[in-house]
C-alpha cells in the first residue's frame, strides 16, 4: 500500500484550517471553509507547483524582464507595456463576476504567501531562480487582470500580411495564405495603401506576444546592443503558432449516449512546454465544488465541471482587432488627423529597471485607438492597433469566474455577457440532460468594412459597440444530438449575408470534419469513445491526396513502391506507421511547398504565405485550375513524391518497411532555460517521445519542419461523464508540477504520448483514497511539521 506523506504549514492570511490533497497524478484537491480561503489557497498552491512559471509570465506581461535578465530583454519589456490594460480599474473589476476583485485579491495574497514561505524556507524555491540569481516578486491583485498579451486574439497581423501580399501579388494569391469565409473581396478604403503598412508594423506586436527565451548571447547583451533583440521571434514563428493553436470540444446529448447521461470533452491545443500551459485543480468550499483546468496564473477554472454542469471551450474566429492608419500633420508628426481636426499622439515615458545598468526611461506612444506600431515621418503616416485587449473585461478566461458557478446549461449561456477574451466556442452539458454550444467574446460591430485590411484611423471606420451575446451563434439541444467545434468556420449556413461581420479567418477544417463524422455515426456514445476521438489520428489530407495517385505511372521504381505503400494504408498517422512517415514528409515538406511555389513564384511573397491555407491547397490539388492542368498536377504529385522517398531514405534508412512516423515525429517538452544551465546533465526537458498525428488530426500534434519535433498539441485533455463524475478522465502533459525535483514534473508524459488518461476524481471518498501527499494548512506562520 502506497504511503501518504503529510506536512502542516501555518500561513499568515489564512482565516481557518484547510487542506490540499495531492493525488497520485499530482492533481491538488483544495478544501477550505469559505471562498476567501479557497481562492487564497488556489494562489498559494499555484505558486507551490508553478512559481517559476507564473513569476516569469507576470514579469513578461508587466514588462519587468530586464530587471532580472539584463539589457537583452529591454526591447521586449518596452513592447509588452504597450499592451497592458491602462483603463479604469473599477470598470475592469465590474466586467466579470461581482466578487472578481475580492477573488483576485485573495489569489494574489496566496501567491505572496508562498513567496514569503520560500523566503523563510529557501529549499522550497524552484531551482531556476538560483540559476539566474533572481527572486520571485510579490503580486498585486491588478496583475491578474492587467496583463493581456498572453491571450489569443486576431487578426491584426493578418491584415498587415494581406496588405503586403496584395501589393506584391494579388488578393487571389493571398487566399493561399488564408481563405476568406464567408467570401468577400478585400479592398483598401479611405486612401490607405499597402505602402502605409510595411512588415515592420508587426514588430512591436510580435515582440510583445513572444515567449521568453534564454540564450547566452541575450543574457550577456549590453545596452549598446539591447535593440538587436527586437527580433527574438521570427515572423514565421508567430504566424505558425497562431495557425497551430486551437482546440477540440464536443457535448453529446443523453439520447445518443449508452449511459443516458451527457458526455462532454474538451482538449485545448497550445504550444508545448514544460511545465504545461494548463493546470488541473479541484476547488471545494461550501457552495462551490469545481474541478478542471485553468491557467495557473489566474483564479478559477475555465474547463471542467461543478456538481451539476460541465463546460469546455475552443477558440472561435471572431475578429477582435483592426489596424488603423493615420495621416500625421505636416511639419509636426506629434499630431494625427481625426475627424475635422488633429489629435496629439499620447506619449508616456516610463522607467525600466535593467540588471547591471542604470534605469532606462523609454517612451510609449498611443492614439485614441491603441498602441502605435509604426511611424513614418517622411510619408506622414502612423499605424496603430485597435484591440479589445485595451477595453475593460478583456482579461483572458476570467469570465469563467461567472460560469463555473452556474448549475445549468441555460444559466451558463446567460452568464456569457461577462466573457470578453479570447473569443471562444463554449460547450456545456448538465445533469438535467441539456447540452449547448455558445460562441462568446467581444465582437466589434463594423458598419462599413469587413476587418480584413488596415483602415483609416480618422473616424470613418469606428467600432459601433459589440454584438450582443444573443447575436452570436449558439445552439441548445440541437436535433442531431451533439454539438462540437474545432476552430473551423462554423457560422450557421443560413446566417443572412448582410448580418454584421464576425470573422472570416478559420482553422483547417480537417479536425472538425473528422469529429463530426465520428459523432454522427455513433448513436451510443461512451466516455471511452470520446477518449478515442481525442486521440484519433485520421488524416483528412491523406484521405484527399492519396487517391490522386491511383493510376499514375511513375518512371522510377522507388516511386511506384511508394504509391503501393500509400495505397494499402488506412490514412491513420500512427506512430508505428511507415506510410504515415512517407505521407507527412511528402505532404508537408515537398508537395505543400511546391503548390505554394506555383501560386507565388516570388520567394519573398511565398514566405508571407506560410504555412499556407490547408483547405485551399487541398481543394486546388483536387482539380485543374489556374495553377495547372491535370497532367501538370500529376507530374507535380510524382516529382514531389519521389523527393519525399529520397528524404525518408536519408532520414529513416533505405528499407521502407522499417520506416516509422514516430521515429521522426517526437514530442519534446523543452524548458526555456535548458540551453543555459550550468549542468546540462540535469535534465529539465521531458522527452523525446514518439507520437502519431499531425496538425490536421483530432489528436493535434503540429511539428517543426526541420526536425519534426512536436511543438503544439493538447496541453490537457478532459472527458466528463456528466453526473457520474468519478468516471471522468483527464491527462496533463508533461506533468502537473513545474519543479524539476517533483515526481509530478514529467510523470504524465509517457501516458499522454500513448493516448492514455488518468481519473479525474471528484468525490471525497475517491479523492481520499488516491491522496499521496496531504498538506494541512492552519492560520499562523511557518512549517509546523
Amino acid at each position: 500500500m502506497t504511503r501518504t506523506t503529510t506536512e502542516t504549514i501555518a500561513l499568515p492570511g489564512l482565516l481557518a484550517p484547510a487542506e490540499i490533497r495531492v493525488d497520485r497524478w499530482g492533481i491538488p484537491h483544495i478544501r477550505a471553509s469559505g471562498e476567501a480561503d479557497l481562492f487564497f489557497l488556489q494562489g498559494f498552491n499555484a505558486a507551490r507547483d508553478r512559481l517559476w512559471q507564473i513569476d516569469l509570465w507576470r514579469k513578461r506581461g508587466l514588462g519587468l524582464l530586464a530587471a532580472d535578465f539584463g539589457p537583452g530583454y529591454l526591447a521586449q519589456d518596452h513592447a509588452a507595456r504597450h499592451f497592458l490594460y491602462r483603463g479604469d480599474m473599477d470598470a475592469e473589476w465590474r466586467s466579470y463576476a461581482d466578487d472578481t476583485k475580492v477573488i483576485c485579491t485573495a489569489f494574489a495574497a496566496g501567491v505572496n504567501a508562498f513567496v514569503a514561505l520560500c523566503e523563510r524556507e529557501p529549499h522550497r524555491l524552484p531551482p531556476e531562480f538560483a540559476l539566474f540569481g533572481t527572486k520571485p516578486l510579490r503580486w498585486e491583485p491588478a496583475d491578474v487582470v492587467r496583463i493581456r498579451s498572453h491571450a489569443l486574439t486576431r487578426n491584426g497581423v493578418s491584415e498587415i500580411l494581406r496588405a503586403n501580399v496584395m501589393a506584391a501579388a494579388d488578393a487571389e494569391t493571398d487566399l493561399m495564405r488564408f481563405e476568406i469565409d464567408p467570401p468577400v473581396s478585400p479592398r483598401f478604403s479611405g486612401g490607405v495603401t499597402a505602402a502605409d503598412v510595411p512588415l515592420e508594423c508587426i514588430s512591436l506586436f510580435k515582440l510583445a506576444t513572444a515567449p521568453v527565451t534564454f540564450e547566452r548571447e541575450r543574457l550577456e547583451a549590453t545596452l549598446a546592443d539591447a535593440w538587436v533583440w527586437t527580433e527574438v521571434t521570427d515572423l514565421g514563428d508567430i504566424v505558425r503558432r497562431a495557425a497551430e493553436e486551437g482546440s477540440n470540444n464536443w457535448a453529446v446529448h443523453p439520447s445518443r449516449t449508452r449511459s443516458g447521461r451527457p458526455i462532454l470533452a474538451s482538449d485545448p491545443h497550445r504550444a508545448h512546454a514544460v511545465p504545461s500551459l494548463r493546470y488541473l485543480a479541484h476547488l471545494e468550499a461550501p457552495g462551490l465544488n469545481v474541478i478542471g483546468a485553468g491557467e495557473p496564473s489566474a483564479p478559477g477554472l475555465s474547463i471542467g465541471h461543478n456538481e451539476t454542469l460541465a463546460f469546455g471551450l475552443t477558440i472561435f474566429g471572431a475578429d477582435q482587432e483592426d489596424v488603423c492608419v493615420y495621416e500625421t500633420r505636416e511639419g509636426d508628426p506629434r499630431f494625427y488627423r481625426y475627424g475635422e481636426g488633429w489629435e496629439a499622439i499620447r506619449r508616456i515615458e516610463e522607467r525600466f529597471a535593467v540588471r547591471g545598468c542604470d534605469d532606462q526611461h523609454l517612451t510609449l506612444s498611443f492614439t485614441r485607438h491603441g498602441p502605435v506600431l509604426h511611424e513614418d515621418t517622411a510619408r506622414r503616416r502612423a499605424v496603430a492597433l485597435r484591440t479589445v485587449w485595451l477595453l475593460p473585461g478583456s482579461a483572458a478566461y476570467l469570465g469563467s469566474l461567472s460560469y463555473m458557478r452556474e448549475p445549468t446549461t441555460r444559466g451558463f449561456a446567460a452568464s456569457l455577457g461577462h466573457w470578453g477574451t479570447p473569443s471562444v466556442n463554449h460547450v456545456a452539458a448538465d445533469t438535467g440532460g441539456d447540452i449547448g454550444w455558445f460562441t462568446a467574446g467581444f465582437t466589434p460591430r463594423r458598419r462599413n468594412w469587413h476587418g480584413l485590411l488596415p483602415v483609416p484611423g480618422d473616424g470613418t471606420h469606428e467600432w459601433d459597440g459589440f454584438l450582443e451575446p444573443g447575436e452570436l451563434p449558439r445552439a441548445l439541444n440541437p436535433e442531431r444530438g451533439f454539438v462540437f467545434s474545432a476552430n473551423e468556420m462554423n457560422l450557421p449556413p443560413d446566417r443572412p449575408r448582410d448580418a454584421p461581420t464576425i470573422g472570416h479567418e478559420w482553422a483547417d477544417a480537417s479536425r472538425a470534419r473528422r469529429i463530426e463524422s465520428v459523432l454522427e455515426q455513433d448513436a451510443s456514445h461512451t466516455v471511452e469513445a470520446s477518449m478515442a476521438l481525442q486521440t484519433d489520428v485520421h488524416s483528412r489530407p491523406a484521405a484527399v491526396l492519396v487517391p490522386l495517385l491511383e493510376g499514375l505511372r511513375p518512371a522510377a521504381g522507388e516511386t511506384a513502391r511508394a504509391i503501393a505503400l500509400l495505397a494499402d494504408w488506412d490514412h491513420q498517422l500512427e506512430a508505428d506507421s511507415a506510410a504515415a512517415a512517407l505521407f507527412e514528409v511528402w505532404w508537408m515538406k515537398h508537395l505543400r511547398p511546391a503548390v505554394l511555389s506555383r501560386a507565388a513564384p516570388d520567394p519573398k511573397v511565398r514566405k508571407l504565405l506560410l504555412p499556407g491555407d490547408f483547405d485551399r491547397i487541398l481543394s486546388s490539388l483536387g482539380r485543374a485550375g489556374p495553377l495547372w492542368t491535370v497532367p501538370e498536377r500529376d507530374a507535380l504529385l510524382l516529382s514531389t513524391l519521389a523527393d519525399a522517398v529520397a528524404e525518408c531514405a536519408r532520414r529513416l534508412g533505405s528499407e521502407p518497411a522499417e520506416w516509422r512516423w514516430g521515429a521522426l515525429h517526437r514530442a519534446l517538452f523543452e524548458h526555456e532555460a535548458s540551453g543555459v544551465k550550468a549542468r546540462p546533465d540535469t535534465a529539465w526537458d521531458v522527452g523525446p517521445l514518439p507520437v502519431g498525428g499531425s496538425r490536421s488530426t483530432p489528436m493535434h500534434a503540429a511539428y517543426r519542419l526541420d526536425d519534426f519535433v512536436v511543438t503544439a498539441g493538447a496541453s490537457v485533455r478532459l472527458v466528463m461523464d456528466v453526473g457520474e463524475w468519478d468516471a471522468s478522465v483527464c491527462i496533463n502533459a508533461p506533468g502537473q508540477s513545474g519543479d524539476p525535483a517533483s515526481p509530478h514534473y514529467g510523470d504524465l508524459a509517457p501516458l499522454w504520448s500513448t493516448g492514455a488518461f488518468v481519473p479525474l476524481l471528484y468525490s471525497r471518498t475517491r479523492v481520499d483514497e488516491a491522496t499521496r501527499h496531504l498538506i494541512r494548512l492552519v492560520p499562523g506562520e511557518g512549517t509546523v511539521a
